[in-house]
Order: structure tokens, then C-alpha cells, then sequence
């Protein structure tokens, strides 16, 4: 998949919402109940209003849903209107940077970790007040602790996304 299709595709708000509800729905989907928790995310009802929700499944029927089948992200089974991720989302998932609880992407979070535990140690080596107090190997396994810490939430806020790659994986050596 080309750089140019991948922004066609993220530059699309529903595509995008299509591509974030299927990541958080481990398997299949109706197409009834993905245009449903789109129609509901866009006009903030539950349920949503049916006219708005007809228009969702609509659009996604005739527009959304083909594209992304046509580009390999979704397999989509219009006789029986299922849809589901497909191998090809991992080339849009570094496109679409996942925010984390504090309102920061992870890659954000992680870089920010890393500089403070940084500046630790040195602080300590350098002797630097209260900080300087500790030996820098505890600053040092302190932010390498909540490195792994913060792994173990990430793995976990994003499960169904980690269990569909190793499910993929499985399936593709263990044959």
C-alpha cells in the first residue's frame, strides 16, 4: 500500500472511525452494528437517530468499506454486510498514533520516560540536591521499572489489537 492511499484512507473521519472500531472489536462485525457505534460516536446519542444511522450504514455500504476492502485493511462480506481487520491496518496503525489515558500518544509518553530518566541519573551523578541523595543505578532501574509497567498497560488497553497480530502470526507458521 502506497503513502498516497494510506492518507486517502486516514483522511476520510468515517474510515478512520471504521478502522478504530474494528481495532477495539475482536473478529467479525456487523456492518449494522459498526455504521450503529458510528452514527452513535458522531451525534452523541444512544441510540442514535435513525436517519443518521441509515445514512452510516449508507455510506459505508457503497463507499467506505469497499475502499478499505480494495486497499486489503478490511475483508468485507457484502452478501452477508461482516466486516473485519485485516493484515494490510498494520501499515495504517503507524499512521494513526494511539492516544493513551493521559491525552498523550504512547509515543510521547515513552519519549518523555525516557528523557526524565535520563535526567535523573544525571542529576544524581552530579550530585544535584535530594536527587543526588539516591544512587543513580536506582533512578536508572526506577525508570526501566515503569518502562515495563507501562508496556504491560499498553499490551493490555490494546489486547484484541495484540491478540489479532499473534492470532495472524500463528496462522501463518503454524500450518
Amino acid at each position: 500500500m502506497t503513502e498516497c492511499q494510506i492518507h486517502g484512507i486516514l483522511a476520510n473521519e468515517r474510515r478512520r472511525a471504521v478502522i478504530e472500531r474494528l481495532d477495539a472489536s475482536p473478529g467479525t462485525v456487523t456492518v449494522r452494528d459498526l455504521s450503529e457505534a458510528i452514527a452513535a460516536a458522531e451525534t452523541g446519542e444512544s441510540p442514535p437517530p435513525a436517519r443518521v444511522r441509515e445514512s452510516v450504514y449508507t455510506a459505508l455500504h457503497q463507499t467506505h468499506l469497499p475502499k478499505l476492502h480494495e486497499v486489503g485493511v478490511v475483508e468485507y462480506d457484502r452478501e452477508h454486510s461482516l466486516v473485519h481487520l485485516q493484515s494490510a491496518v498494520r501499515e495504517i496503525d503507524r499512521h494513526m498514533d494511539v492516544l493513551n489515558g493521559l491525552g498523550i500518544t504512547w509515543g510521547e509518553y515513552y519519549r518523555a520516560l525516557g528523557v526524565l530518566g535520563l535526567l535523573l541519573v544525571i542529576a544524581s551523578l552530579t550530585a544535584f540536591p535530594v536527587v543526588g541523595a539516591l544512587d543513580p543505578l536506582l533512578w536508572a532501574s526506577g525508570t526501566l521499572a515503569a518502562f515495563a509497567v507501562s508496556g504491560a498497560i499498553q499490551l493490555w488497553a490494546d489486547r484484541w489489537r495484540v491478540r489479532r497480530v499473534v492470532g495472524g502470526l500463528l496462522r501463518r507458521y503454524v500450518r
